[in-house]
């Protein structure tokens, strides 16, 4: 019974953390690129056009959000969802701290991110302890 329920905890963050990855890397990046996008391209100093940089991050990040959601066995692409988390809030807080006081702001998103991060390793941890 208790495995039961830590592999339902573990399906759910991944789906949740999947979504995360798929809604923000398709909305904002593929089908209407923001203005926020637009804005911390032009700060990330790589001299690329966000029109191009955006969508293939976009595409990226859906491709680990399915990694997530469709590779439960492994845990690999939940680390690198988590170091991705902590480097863009590094990088958001670094070069554009403005954006960490507004609405729906990358303190709230990478945060419950990291956290769904480390309920799908605790699990793993535990399910093969």
């Amino acid at each position: 019974m208790q495995n039961s329920k830590l592999s339902h905890i573990s399906f759910v963050s991944r789906l949740l953390l999947g979504f995360l990855f798929i809604y923000h890397g398709l909305v904002p990046k593929i089908l209407w690129l923001s203005v926020v996008e637009i804005h911390l391209v032009s700060l990330s100093g790589f001299n690329l056009p966000a029109n191009i940089v955006s969508p293939l991050a976009g595409i990226g990040e859906i491709i680990l959000g399915c990694l997530i959601i469709f590779f439960r066995k492994s845990t690999l692409p939940v680390y690198i969802a988590a170091v991705a988390l902590c480097l863009l809030l590094i990088f958001v807080g670094l070069a554009s701290p403005e954006y960490l006081i507004h609405a729906f702001n990358p303190v709230t998103t990478n945060i419950l991110g990291l956290g769904f991060c480390y309920l799908i390793l605790f699990v793993d941890k535990n399910d093969n302890a």
